[in-house]
């Protein structure tokens, strides 16, 4: 069961987010998945470009050429990119009044690069990529409404039409001190995900503090 996820100030709400979102793993659905490259029939995808696989493995700095319908009336060939993942902790979030949900759960900042290819216009849609958990579990991105400097995260700007391009950072919240393993393209439950996985930055160790007290000179007389 999601549960929500609160990040605010003392001045007022800021983020507002489902965490780990329970959905079916990718082998649970495996009986019913595409074997279709375009979950759509009704996006026209331009000669020169060729749709990423299904099901495709890939790593951080590869490229997936996806369809992506915000809902019924828009829709268009995205260029994703997923450039680089990074664990934070939760003093990324300083000055932020945490939930308990959130204080237990464990941060990740992704970097994403989109391109319009096709011909649709898909201008304030979220960008359509999911974190994934060591257990297998969907984590939805956090969306803010306000400018989290450490990793600004925004939808794709309002107007998003054919040769665009966007880059953006997204925030995953792992449950319960978990760990991100990967980032998922899946539009629906019936889509084979194409998933990037690579190197994830982890914070650097704090310094250890000094220990021992300081011995105080001795006066001559």
């Amino acid at each position: 069961m999601s549960r929500p996820v609160v990040l605010a100030l003392s001045a007022g709400l800021l983020l507002a987010s489902c965490g780990g979102a329970s959905e079916e793993s990718p082998e649970e659905a495996a009986p019913s998945v595409s074997s279709s490259p375009s979950p759509s029939s009704t996006v026209g995808v331009p000669d020169s470009v060729e749709l990423t696989e299904v099901g495709a493995d890939l790593t951080f700095g590869d490229t997936a050429n996806v369809i992506h319908e915000p809902d019924q009336k828009n829709g268009t060939v995205l260029a994703l990119t997923v450039t680089s993942a990074e664990q934070g902790t939760t003093k990324d979030f300083s000055g932020f009044i945490l939930d308990d949900y959130t204080k237990a759960a464990t941060p990740y900042f992704v970097e994403v690069e989109v391109e319009n290819l096709g011909a649709g216009d898909v201008g304030g849609a979220q960008v359509p990529l999911w974190g994934v958990d060591a257990d297998n579990t969907l984590l939805p991105p956090a969306s803010f409404t306000t400018t989290f400097r450490r990793c600004p995260s925004k939808p794709l700007p309002k107007k998003f039409a054919s040769n665009a391009t966007f880059s953006t950072c997204l925030v995953f919240l792992a449950p319960d001190g978990g760990t991100m393993r990967g980032v998922s393209f899946r539009p629906n439950q019936q889509f084979d995900p194409i998933e990037w996985t690579g190197e994830i930055a982890t914070p650097k160790p704090e310094p250890k503090k000094k220990s021992g007290k300081k011995k105080n000179k001795k006066k001559r007389g």
